[in-house]
């Protein structure tokens, strides 16, 4: 881990610069972020200074060390425009204990996608979705694995409590009733339906996770959300034979 490596808050104190309320940097190894908002500004990370790819060629934050942040120059083709400060984004015990939390609700979440996968799996006869689900199996338990460490590198371990609300809650409730009659359909429905829900999860957890400078984490949720929306697109790119599916499952003549 770098010593950059982290989340810091930036605070504006001089020259040209816009101010900076809320703007944060997030910086992984040789890359990182400025964050205005939402929208990031990306940037390479060369010793001390982060020189900023496209749209902004030409822009550079120097830094040198300042107690336990960095005081910055903010340099555009050389010439200084502004300055700034550099403080670590702390993670206080209650912002721990929330990311806590949600890592281990994504982590029973993914639980629950397995079993449902798996009877999804047990009841598809298509060969290329069938293909698509295996491998989305194999992901899903490396998202799971991925949830288990991020706990365990909190000092804390899956949940044993029986009884989880909120998504892990919704995830239980869906109708996979695939013993008999149209399968497709419902497969496809109810797959869309979490990956989706997953996202949200995800999406959520990321936050948090940025808020407790927890860059591992936010790298997981990155990764684990792109494999997400890839097996959402593969599955809407699919409606037509779903459709079809459901229709011959059900004794219905499609021409």
């Amino acid at each position: 881990m770098g010593e950059l490596d982290g989340v810091w808050n930036v605070r504006r104190t001089g020259g040209a610069l816009p101010p900076l309320y809320g703007v944060r940097k997030r910086i992984h190894g040789a890359h990182g972020e400025t964050l205005f908002g939402r929208v990031p500004v990306t940037f390479d990370v060369r010793g001390l200074e982060l020189r900023y790819r496209a749209p902004l060629p030409g822009l550079v934050d120097v830094l040198e060390r300042d107690g336990d942040g960095y005081r910055g120059r903010t340099r555009l083709f050389g010439r200084e425009i502004g300055t700034f400060d550099l403080r670590r984004n702390g993670m206080t015990e209650d912002v721990k204990s929330q990311l806590v939390k949600h890592i281990d609700e994504a982590h029973a979440m993914e639980q629950n996608v397995l079993r449902m996968l798996d009877s999804m799996i047990s009841t598809t006869d298509d060969p290329e979705i069938l293909q698509e689900l295996e491998h989305h199996k194999i992901e899903t338990e490396g998202h799971a694995q991925r949830m288990k460490a991020r706990l365990e590198a909190h000092g804390a371990a899956p949940s044993t409590v029986k009884q989880i609300g909120g998504i892990v809650g919704a995830l239980a409730k869906m109708p996979v009733d695939m013993v008999r009659g149209e399968k497709a359909g419902r497969n496809a429905r109810d797959g869309y339906s979490t990956e989706h829900m997953e996202i949200a999860s995800y999406e959520l957890l990321r936050r948090i996770a940025e808020r407790a400078n927890d860059t591992e984490t936010v790298t997981a949720c990155d990764e684990i959300i792109a494999q997400e929306r890839a097996m959402a697109e593969t599955i809407a790119a699919n409606w037509d034979k779903f459709a079809e599916l459901s229709l011959r499952e059900s004794g219905v003549p499609v021409p």
